[in-house]
């Protein structure tokens, strides 16, 4: 009996150790397919803006079908949240990078923007888009000293530009517009620039079948003045500057201050400090596929210091501070264009302007929020004077003691800062 009963405990307990090894197993698998499921939507969900792929449009050539678009939406990656990452040079930025909770990007979404951005017929003649003013041939500026809009009507401001604003909450030059949502809508209903209203420009897009699918899909409660706001700034996040020469030349900077003279001698480097060694030639070689000049480099020292006092407003990620200040521009007028004072009302306002970045800025002229000035070396030499005094002039505005060849490397510094921008389908929109 003694035998029996234990032959039987015996099969009991490998039969239940049977079943735990059982359970655990299929505990283990269901783990591991957890585990390769979210990576795989992590990768799928990660993006690096600057990627052609987020910007390049519903493949294929021509006029956009309803056909394609169904497709298009009928794939539910591009339904799913993005999380961008910015790009070499920005990257030193990453926690500015903005992003509202209530619009958050996806493909799709990207999409739908893009093809507003450049819908002329959100106008109301259907003869001014968002890309009128702000154009991928110009820099996303529009090397005017107004932004025109319809039937040749000139506004009384240079047209900033549309890239890298997914660093920026505040938009226009006063900061009008606290979100880069509520800016998008605004040009539509101006009378000088889209000469439309909300209510007709909803009504055109409704009318439109291929954007009327988008925006019921997209959005829950379909088309909306507040939706269109939406996507066309979830597609000007994704325009981003890529690497300029003057990034790639940063990291081989900071590793030249942090080690000096031990980078001079690279075959003792190399055997001393193999790892070190293929870090600092990996570094150089690539900012010496796109060099700085030694102009550009001793304009660097300038601008980044006292001398030129330039980071004092010209700093960050996108060298520019997102504030407002009085330059002085303008302010010579007998009536001069207020700026920030016009929103805030606040007396130390008056005349200020928000700081524009630097990258780019060879490829944006004229300058300043009126277009004022033509060239670079125009606006150096604005700046080595002090400005225009007046009550109100920006503390960090002074008199600069520059030589004439100091201005010229503050230039070609800024030329450095020029660099490529995403590819962008422009033509495709919906029937």
């Amino acid at each position: 009996m003694v035998e029996q009963l234990t032959y039987e405990s015996i099969l009991k307990v490998r039969r239940m150790f049977s079943s735990l090894r059982f359970v655990t197993s299929l505990a283990l698998i269901c783990l591991a397919m957890t585990v390769v499921s979210q990576a795989q939507e992590a990768t799928q969900n990660n993006v690096k803006l600057g990627d052609p792929e987020l910007t390049s449009g519903i493949s294929g050539k021509g006029v956009l079908t309803v056909e394609e678009i169904k497709s298009w939406l009928a794939d539910e990656q591009n339904h799913l949240v993005l999380s961008p990452s910015l790009p070499l040079g920005l990257a030193v930025g990453e926690k500015q990078l903005y992003i509202p909770e209530d619009n958050p990007m996806t493909r799709a979404k990207v999409e739908l923007g893009r093809q507003l951005y450049f819908d002329r017929r959100l106008s109301s003649n259907n003869t001014v888009s968002c890309a009128d003013c702000h154009h991928p041939e110009d820099s996303y500026g529009r090397g005017t000293r107004f932004g025109v809009g319809i039937n040749g009507q000139m506004g009384g401001r240079n047209s900033p530009v549309s890239f890298n604003r997914i660093l920026s909450k505040a938009q226009f030059w006063d900061g009008r517009a606290s979100s880069l949502e509520e800016q998008a809508i605004g040009p539509i209903a101006n009378p000088i620039e889209m000469g439309n209203t909300h209510l007709n420009a909803v009504k055109t897009l409704t009318g439109i079948e291929g954007y009327r699918l988008q925006f019921e899909k997209i959005f829950a409660d379909g088309t909306t003045i507040q939706n269109v706001g939406k996507a066309i700034a979830t597609f000007e996040r994704t325009l981003v500057t890529l690497p300029s020469a003057y990034d790639l030349y940063e990291p081989v900077l900071s590793l030249r201050k942090a080690f000096g003279e031990d980078l001079d001698d690279l075959e003792a480097l190399e055997e001393d400090d193999p790892v070190l060694f293929e870090n600092y030639m990996s570094k150089l070689k690539r900012s010496q596929s796109n060099p700085m000049s030694e102009s550009a480099s001793r304009g660097r020292e300038i601008f980044f210091t006292t001398k030129g006092r330039c980071s004092a407003c010209h700093v960050g990620a996108n060298l520019a501070d997102e504030k407002y200040h009085n330059l002085g521009v303008g302010m010579e007028a007998e009536e001069p264009d207020l700026g920030r004072f016009a929103v805030t009302k606040q007396p130390t306002d008056r005349g200020a302007f928000k700081t524009p970045t630097i990258r780019n800025v060879t490829l944006t002229g004229p300058y300043m929020h009126d277009g004022s000035m033509e060239t670079l070396e125009e606006v150096v030499e604005w700046y080595a004077k002090g400005g225009f005094p007046n009550p109100t002039l920006s503390k960090d505005v002074k008199k600069l003691d520059l030589t004439a060849q100091d201005k010229k490397d503050l230039v070609a510094f800024m030329k450095a800062c020029t660099s490529k921008l995403p590819k962008v389908e422009q033509d495709r929109l919906p029937k």
